[in-house]
């Protein structure tokens, strides 16, 4: 049985990329990481029973980190996939950008992969595999104005990702990144019909994305066959330059 880590697990894409797993992979164990909230995450669980388990992970936390990827080892006896889903969004202008803002959005986003990465890498290393997949953002190599934070955070994560990539490749782990664009999750709930559509005419498929068709490159880039696949940062934007 395959063991995987989603983290950011009881939001839109966090769940979407756990039921993709789940459901592609029935070898697959699947753990999502979650804070407080967690409605959806358990519902999922549930629908799994056994399959889907949630683990208890603030990703900005290093003790939090080394108890989740303690519990998951002890009970599987090793963890194959992790998936550093968990970020958040505090757009301002820059000039009217509070510390908090600033502090917040590179934790939660950049060194909430530091942290994940590194707690991770042992245990992979023990068993000569390992896959992990980082979800960037579009916003790290088209960074719109007002997110100075969050596009430095996303472009960080990238840079992560390749360097790791080639510090872990000769003991059997890859390490990609994936950058979303406009995707259909509680991410795009403040955009009014308006600005919607603004978006999508800037999209050449005029759409946005569906949280499966991020999970299915994840699932790809997490898989046996993608062996020779490491340090790439593979957009999924519907064909934005």
């Amino acid at each position: 049985m395959r063991s995987i880590l989603v983290t950011g697990g009881n939001g839109g894409l966090g769940l979407g990329i756990g039921r993709y797993f789940l459901e592609k992979d029935p070898e697959a164990r699947v753990w999502l990481g979650v804070r407080s909230r967690r409605g959806r995450a358990e519902a999922l669980a549930a629908e799994f029973d056994g399959r889907c388990r949630l683990v208890d992970l603030e990703v900005t936390s290093r003790e939090a980190w080394e108890t989740a990827v303690s519990t998951i080892v002890e009970a599987d006896g090793r963890l194959d996939v992790l998936v550093n889903n968990a970020g958040m969004h505090r757009d301002a202008l820059l000039a009217t950008m509070d510390d908090e803002s600033w502090d917040s959005v590179i934790s939660s986003n950049l060194d909430s992969v530091f942290l994940g990465c590194r707690a991770v890498i042992r245990p992979m290393m023990g068993n000569r595999f390992g896959r992990i997949i980082n979800v960037a953002s579009l916003s790290a190599v088209l960074p719109p104005a007002g997110q100075t934070n969050y596009a430095a955070a996303k472009a960080g994560v990238v840079a992560l990702s390749q360097t790791l990539a080639k510090e872990v490749g000769r003991a059997g782990i890859t390490v990609n990144a994936v950058l979303p664009g406009y995707i259909e999750t509680e991410a795009l709930s403040h955009m009014d019909e308006e600005a919607a559509k603004r978006a999508k005419a800037g999209i050449p498929m005029r759409r946005f994305g569906k949280p499966e068709e991020v999970a299915a490159a994840v699932f790809f880039l997490a898989c046996q066959d993608a062996g020779y696949v490491t340090g790439s940062a593979v957009k999924i934007d519907g064909g934005i330059f």
